[in-house]
């Protein structure tokens, strides 16, 4: 158990997802940003980007039924007041079917990778997509 955690702590960041989501915070070229942690390589890396024309429904689609990764979702709305707004959501899934050492991983990891993506405003857990519905991002987004 004590090696597991040792080579969990030990994640690297590569250094891809430190500018891709730089890019997605200022230039706003990027709506999602999809990170897998390559198990063999002890680092997270991106595995895949969605355009600025991408829905929500995108996004949700490009997460796996049964693996865990991380997320971020640049989301637009609009005030009650009528303003343009958005919020960096970062979303840890981690579904029910996924591996158990793989849930491990991702959760001793997530702190530390976070920490790495400065413009995170809100965070999410989901175990499965109702925890992560365009509602709830919404609700949380206000």
């Amino acid at each position: 158990m004590k090696e597991r955690a040792n080579a969990a702590s030990g994640m690297a960041v590569h250094d891809d997802c430190k500018l891709t989501f730089f890019e997605l915070k200022t230039k706003r070229t990027h709506r999602f940003i999809v990170f897998k942690i390559e198990e063999k390589q002890k680092q997270v890396v991106v595995e895949k980007v969605g355009e600025p024309t991408q829905s929500y429904e995108d996004f949700a689609e490009s997460l796996p039924a049964d693996e865990c990764r991380y997320a971020v979702y640049d989301f637009d709305f609009v005030t009650e007041e009528n303003c343009q707004k958005s919020r960096i959501f970062f979303i840890a899934w981690s579904p029910d079917t996924a591996r158990v050492r793989s849930k491990m991983i991702y959760a001793s990891s997530k702190d530390r990778f976070k920490r790495e993506l400065d413009g995170i405003q809100i965070e999410l857990q989901a175990t499965d997509p109702t925890e992560m519905g365009l509602d709830v991002i919404k609700s949380r987004a206000n």
